[in-house]
């Protein structure tokens, strides 16, 4: 079969052996269709590529060029002595071009751009791809061939070794039609390491095939004025081939579309990544990145995370991309080109961004200009630099930060905090960097970062174990840095089969090569309740969705190397986990990895990108003949487990230049009886895992090295390995120490386990003392000693267990740590803050001062004041102004000396001890205060804070002024704004000493003021409170007003903050309530609740909750006479409740003429009761009535089979559902009655009616399209012996066909219906099981309806007017259907009705309405009108009798005229004829 094609079967002959014995590793091989395609796209390709820099470029030739250059080029290929496969590659060619294939257009493309630009040296066009081949090299004798294998080959069977390269592709894979480009490139690269078709082409053919190339592209013009003349049978045979070649070039792009798109492509990578820079202003500054990936990535470059347009600022970018190296250049920098620059390159396999920043100096002063240019300076290089001058210093704060957080697997998250940095520098944005457990975060398909100007954001789009951990965000300004920590919790996804243990996390590729890739993972903390048996491994190929399983039993050690890989594929893994109650839901995808060799992987990384111009270079090297390789060295063991061996070496010395595949040999120890482990598939890397090994037997391994000169000498012998795991299971941790540390975690040290190798972390659990159920603290293993525990519930007792994990397996628990309460460690308060003189006088002084933010986890029991002298500015001794504790934030200092200046400071103390001291306070002097005003208001707090919304209390002055107090008046500005932005909350003075604060926004920061009023003004502002953000915290809760069955009405709070020594305070209007008459405050455990005794008018007013010792959880309600008036109605409903009523009672008729009563109610419960009453009696279930009750849907039913005169009356349904009662009445008498009675027996009659046959629409008529009179009628429940008879005025009709009651229609049709059809009609239907009938009276006005209908289908029918010449005159006729006398006929001439005379007549002949003129005249000219008025409708039919058509038509009346005179002469003749003339 290869006698007519010596290059297929050189193709076939080439194939090596073990690809032959296994075609299933490269489905490639099994499509000679697929070979001769990719074939013909190298030849395509050396012809057309040319290497260009940047977007490929395209000429704007016709299609029909490309078709002729093709044709061009398969002449010259023709020339060659392969005939036929020069025929195949020109149809193929032809083909491609003709189809619009995107394999072969885009690469001619590329030559048309080279050609038109004056490329025609062929060393700017095209690399050579006809690389230069050696003739075959005499081989060694000695073969690794089997004989039986050698029987299978051809005798001159050699195994040819390649080096090629693939050019990588430019920009993003958009279209199917670039796939399947790419997939084709890839498979000829494949094809070529198993051809030898280049080997067998001498050079004088290539160098041929170049000249003719060359000749080609320079008599382009006279090819395309060229028409080739075919005869009928070479076009015949050519119209064959390109059907069969079409077909085969859709199978093949059908077989690319199962193809991986490549298994080369891998994502962004960034070689060199952009520095940094600080520039002087006026310089230039330019940034420089290198990036690899296949397809080629795109690049792009942002400024402060908008995409830097090169357009909008002509002169100021210019951005470059030159073989992989991108560069961005900033021309003439100014102060607002300091920013944070990123370069994103993209392509399919994914997105990637690095970051620089650069920061623009500018010089205070004066400086010479040429030192810019110069690049000199001689400032120090620790000076921060900003527009303020050198040295100044930033300080960085965060607001709003987030805490600790927990969630859950699969679910969104997002942590941030806002950033205020002092001093705020327009333009100048910070460096945000986010880390987990110390490793910078990086945005991905898992989690962005987002920076909005003021708040950093970190979202996670779809939480995972491997989330878990330490989050800190690091601000950045210049050489000044801060950053803020707070710990991820992520808690396991819910199980799909209950008992299943919890997914693994953390797979990811520990080693790869052409053989195998080594997948590890960490084992789950959870694992259902019984051991895990195992683990399950799972692929799937990149760019496609199917996973298999990669093992057929499971592993228990988290280390497993993936075999049955296809080399140069990608491949993504997951791992499941399984115990005996079942398979656990899967662990997150690993990152995609090639099935290639480091080396190989790092020279595809490394080669420079280019744009994609379709060339696939491949290279030979010449082998040295004759050489076998050596053996390997350095052969060892380098993971054992109870499931694999892995093996290493390096290759041998002595190779020669062509590649080496490997052979394994294993030996059972104290035998020599060697084995090959790997007969079938040699192995490609210095790298194998051996499976299918006894557990607990020792064994020896060697490895052979192996071209195609023969198999080499074996290695030397490893030492004997024992299968089993090498790595045992960590010891357990012992010394498990909890301490106390907040209100809600425990830290928990422990001593690390003794002897672990390759210890992973450790998992921590917890338990409520005596609850016997153990949670874990953490999904992903930490490392250390330490970890703090959150989420544990104030005051609850824990006891904790560590175990420690590594890939061997998890260790048993720890013993258990002694119990330990959960609340917050005890330590001295902070200091107290803001002092303030609040009233002087000339001996003393009052001072007020804020609570200290951190009360050390205690009660604060008091206060302690210090003060000291300052005279001329120096401060003396400080001296105790207190011995005995102050319980108040104000404090009165006697025995002071007039005129002197004071400072003052503060200290705290709680059951731990004193706290330190705050800060001296400003000087104040001690004088008396005469000024009007009141003083400042003081002990300023807030409480109830909402995302819209506090409450703000404030103590009154102790200094009144001359007069007493009158008001207050409240201020308030953002944290950040300044001193100027102060504005008042009330216009008018409030007397109350609290305000609620609303229409605030959420996530602004705010601080408040209060000044106090008297008769003479307003005094001097308060201290601040705040800063406080506006938010609502999460599990905040609010009072909720409760009414009980009883009505009575309470008010209703819970915490679930509370600490043993909390405590509920009720207050009303901010007063406590304590010994309130009218309410009554019950509190157990954290709950609380406050009722009221006689809800009125005095009860109005603000109720609110605070709870102590916590940090300001508090919550109010109010009560104002709306909402006082909607409680009492409550409270009466609930004393003296009643069932809802969705729908009042109804009365229906059924099918049968049944009767049922029906209400429904909004719901009731099991133990609901209904009576029946009808005119005041109690009825009861019977043959009479059926009763029924759906609880479910509180639908009530009443049923009665027949209405009788005796039921007439008033129904009543009567509810009653625990306490609760209602009813619903309906009254059915006279009228109503009588209708409802008549309606229910028409239903019962109906219903008899139609167990017969029986009419489903009852006779009618219409009039047909032919202006004949269908009767119609439906009939349904019929059989064979149904008889229908037809009746007129009582007299049977006979019909002629027989009825089919397959439609259930029946029809009577009356043609050419007239008066005489007139009468009334009737259908009877009847057999065994009853008879029905009906009848249609088509007689008075029901008759005039239907003939008018009948005369206006006649009238709608009628033809267009026609003008015909008689011997006599001119006729205007129509035809209808048929005449009726009621149709009424009218004729007008020039919108006038035409006077019907001895000359004029009209008149109807059959189907024919004419018009008759006589003897026509010119006055007979003009536009007729017939009009048919069917008794409501006129209808009109028009003719244009004028013109030529009267000429004419008046013409043809004269010959006949006189033809029919000649004929009436005494001599005889024929009679007149009449002419025809179909005018109009």
């Amino acid at each position: 079969m290869y006698n007519g094609c010596p290059s297929l079967k050189g193709h076939m002959m080439s194939l090596p052996f073990y690809q032959k014995l296994h075609e299933h590793y490269d489905r490639s091989y099994h499509s000679k269709d697929l070979h001769t395609t990719t074939s013909q796209y190298q030849q395509e390709k050396k012809r057309s590529a040319i290497y260009t820099h940047g977007s490929a470029a395209y000429s704007s030739r016709s299609s029909a060029a490309h078709r002729q250059e093709s044709q061009a080029l398969s002449q010259a290929s023709a020339s060659s002595s392969y005939q036929q496969q020069g025929s195949q590659a020109y149809s193929l060619r032809a083909t491609e071009y003709s189809l619009g294939s995107g394999v072969g257009q885009k690469a001619a493309a590329a030559y048309d751009y080279g050609y038109s630009h004056g490329f025609t040296d062929s060393s700017l066009l095209l690399e050579d791809y006809s690389s230069k081949l050696s003739s075959k090299a005499n081989r060694a004798k000695k073969s690794l061939l089997s004989g039986e294998e050698k029987e299978n080959l051809p005798s001159d069977y050699m195994v040819p070794i390649f080096s090629g390269r693939q050019v990588h592709v430019s920009g993003i894979t958009d279209t199917e039609e670039e796939r399947i480009k790419e997939a084709a490139a890839y498979i000829a690269q494949r094809k070529l390491l198993a051809s030898e078709e280049g080997i067998t082409t001498a050079k004088q053919s290539t160098a041929s095939k170049q000249s003719m190339v060359s000749k080609q592209s320079t008599s382009t013009l006279q090819q395309e004025k060229a028409v080739e003349k075919k005869s009928r049978k070479v076009a015949i045979r050519e119209k064959a081939e390109h059907l069969s070649l079409r077909k085969t070039l859709e199978e093949t792009e059908a077989y690319h579309k199962k193809l991986n798109e490549d298994s080369l492509l891998h994502a962004p990578e960034f070689n060199i990544k952009p520095r940094s820079h600080t520039v002087w202003e006026k310089e230039s500054v330019k940034l420089h990145c290198s990036v690899s990936g296949w397809p080629e990535p795109r690049l792009t470059w942002y400024k402060n995370q908008v995409p830097i347009n090169v357009h909008a600022n002509p002169g100021k970018y210019i951005i470059e991309s030159r073989y992989g190296m991108h560069t961005l250049q900033i021309n003439a920098c100014d102060f607002e080109d300091t920013a944070q620059y990123r370069a994103s390159a993209m392509n399919v396999k994914g997105e990637l961004s690095a970051y620089a920043s650069v920061v623009v100096k500018r010089y205070k002063g004066e400086f010479d200009d040429t030192c810019f240019h110069a690049r000199v300076s001689t400032l120090p290089l620790s000076f921060a630099v900003t527009p303020y001058g050198y040295a100044s210093k930033f300080e960085i704060h965060f607001d709003d930060k987030f805490d600790v957080s927990f969630g859950r697997e699969g679910e969104t998250m997002s942590l941030g905090c806002r950033v205020v940095i002092t001093p705020e520098i327009k333009h100048f944005q910070p460096e945000i960097q986010w880390y987990r457990n110390g490793a910078p975060v990086f945005p991905s398909k898992w989690v962005q970062t987002h920076w909005s100007g003021e708040r950093a954001t970190l979202t996670f789009s779809h939480l995972n174990k491997e989330d878990e951990g330490l989050y800190t965000i690091r601000v950045r300004m210049g050489e000044y840095y801060e950053q803020y920590s707070a710990y991820v919790f992520v808690r396991d996804a819910d199980a799909e089969i209950e008992g299943a243990p919890a997914s693994p996390l953390d797979v990811m590729c520990l080693d790869a090569n052409k053989d195998y890739i080594i997948i590890s993972w960490k084992q789950p903390a959870v694992d259902g309740g019984s051991p895990i048996l195992g683990y399950f491994i799972d692929k799937c190929e990149v760019g496609t969705d199917t996973w298999s399983q990669c093992n057929d039993t499971p592993v228990k050690f988290a280390r497993f190397p993936v075999t049955g890989l296809i080399e140069g594929r990608s491949y993504t893994f997951r791992v499941r986990a399984v115990n005996k109650n079942g398979i656990g839901l899967p662990s997150r995808v690993s990152e995609a990895v090639a099935a290639l060799d480091p080396a190989e992987k790092a020279r595809l990384k490394s080669r420079p990108s280019a744009p994609w111009t379709g060339q696939i270079i491949v290279t030979e090297e010449e082998p040295t003949e004759g050489i076998i390789p050596g053996p390997p060295t350095d052969l060892s063991v380098t993971e054992a487990t109870r499931s694999y061996v892995v093996l290493s070496w390096k290759p041998p010395g002595q190779r020669g230049h062509e590649g080496i595949m490997y052979f394994v040999e294993k030996c059972e120890a104290e035998t020599q009886n060697w084995q090959r482990v790997n007969t079938e598939l040699p192995v490609k890397s210095p790298r194998f895992a051996l499976f299918d090994l006894a557990e607990g037997k020792s064994y020896s391994f060697r490895v052979r090295c192996a071209n195609s000169a023969g198999v080499g000498e074996p290695s030397e012998a490893t030492e004997v390995t024992v299968v089993g795991d090498k790595l045992d299971i960590p010891k357990p941790p012992g010394k498990i120490i909890p301490s106390r540390n907040t209100e809600t975690s425990v830290v928990v040290t422990w001593e690390e386990s003794k002897d672990a190798k390759e210890l992973v972390g450790y998992y921590i659990e917890s338990s409520v003392v005596g609850s016997g159920t153990w949670e874990p603290c953490n999904n992903n293993p930490v490392k250390g000693p330490r970890f703090t525990c959150h989420g544990l519930v104030t005051g609850q007792s824990y006891i904790f267990r560590v175990r420690a994990v590594n890939a061997a397996g998890l260790s048993d628990y720890s013993q258990d740590s002694e119990a330990i309460e959960v609340k917050a460690a005890i330590a001295t308060p902070s200091p107290p803050c803001d002092i303030t003189c609040l009233e002087s006088f000339h001996d003393s002084m009052v001072l007020g001062w804020k609570q200290p933010d951190k009360t050390g986890g205690a009660e604060i029991s008091g206060y302690y004041v210090n003060y000291r002298e300052v005279i001329d500015g120096i401060p003396g001794k400080w001296r105790e102004a207190n011995i005995k504790a102050v319980s108040d934030q104000a404090y009165k200092i006697s025995n002071l000396k007039e005129n002197m200046v004071y400072q003052f400071q503060v200290a705290a103390m709680n059951i731990t001890g004193l706290g330190e001291f705050s800060a001296a306070s400003t000087p104040f002097k001690c004088e008396e205060w005469t000024i009007a005003v009141p003083g400042p208001p003081h002990d300023l707090k807030y409480s109830e804070v909402r995302k819209t919304s506090l409450v703000l209390h404030w103590k009154p002055p102790v200094y009144s002024g001359r007069t007493p107090v009158t008001g207050y008046f409240v201020d308030l500005k953002e944290a950040n704004a300044k001193d100027d932005q102060w504005r008042g909350l009330n216009k008018a003075a409030i007397k109350n000493k609290y305000l609620k604060v609303q229409g605030l926004k959420e996530g602004v920061s705010y601080v408040f003021r209060v000044r106090a009023i008297n008769q003479a003004g307003v005094g001097k502002p308060s201290d601040l409170a705040g800063p406080v953000v506006a938010e609502t915290r999460p599990g905040t809760k609010e009072v909720v007003v409760n009414v009980d069955d009883d009505g009575v009405i309470s008010l209703n709070f819970e915490c679930d903050q509370m600490s043993p020594k909390s405590e509920f305070i009720w207050s009303k209007d901010y007063i406590s309530t304590e010994d309130s008459p009218r309410l009554e405050v019950e509190s157990k455990g954290n709950k609380t609740k406050m009722t009221f005794k006689d809800l009125g008018m005095d009860d109005l007013g603000v109720y609110s909750c605070d709870v102590t010792d916590t940090d300001g959880i508090a919550s109010s309600y109010l009560i104002d006479e709306e909402e006082l008036k909607r409680l009492l109605a409550l409270s009466q409903e609930h004393k003296f409740p009643t069932v809802p009523i969705k729908s009042e009672l109804a009365v229906e008729i059924l099918e049968k003429g049944q009767v049922r009563f029906w209400m429904q109610a909004e719901k009731l419960s099991g133990n609901a009761k209904v009576s029946y009453i009808f005119n005041d009696k109690e009825i009861f279930e019977g043959l009479k009535y059926k009763m029924h009750i759906d609880r479910n849907t509180g639908i009530i039913e009443m049923f009665m089979e027949k209405l009788q005169d005796e039921d007439e009356g008033t129904y009543t349904f009567q509810l009653q559902d625990g306490k609760a009662t209602g009813h619903s009445t309906l009254v059915l008498i006279d009228d109503a009655y009588k209708k409802l009675q008549k309606e229910a027996e028409f239903q019962r009659q109906e219903w008899i009616r139609k167990q017969g046959p029986h009419f489903a629409e009852y006779l009618s008529w219409e009039v047909t399209s032919d202006c004949n009179v269908l009767l119609k009628c439906k009939v349904a429940n019929i059989k064979k012996e149904t008889n229908i008879v037809w009746y007129k005025d009582e007299r049977e009709i006979s019909v002629d066909e027989k009825h089919d009651f397959k439609d259930g229609i029946c029809t009577l049709l009356i043609t050419e219906f007239s008066k005489k059809d007139a009468g009334i009609y009737e259908v009877i239907l009847k057999d065994d099981r009853g008879k029905d009938k009906s009848r249609l009276k088509l007689v008075d006005e029901a008759f005039k309806e239907l003939m008018t209908e009948v005369c206006k289908t006649i009238a709608l029918s009628a033809t267009d007017l026609k003008i015909q010449s008689t011997a006599e005159g001119i006729r205007l006729y129509s035809f209808v259907p048929y005449y009726l006398d009621d149709l009424k006929v009218s004729w007008s001439q020039n919108g006038t009705a035409v006077k019907y005379t001895d000359r004029v007549k009209s008149g109807v002949t059959g189907e024919q309405i004419w018009l008759q003129i006589n003897e026509p005249t010119p006055n007979d000219k003009g536009k007729y009108v017939m009009e048919l008025f069917d008794g409501k409708t006129g209808h009109q039919k028009t003719v244009d009798l004028s013109g030529q058509a009267y000429d004419e038509a008046y013409a043809e009346f004269q010959r006949l005229k006189n033809a029919c005179a000649c004929r009436s002469r005494p001599s005889g003749g024929r009679p007149p004829r009449r002419g025809h003339y179909p005018g109009g």
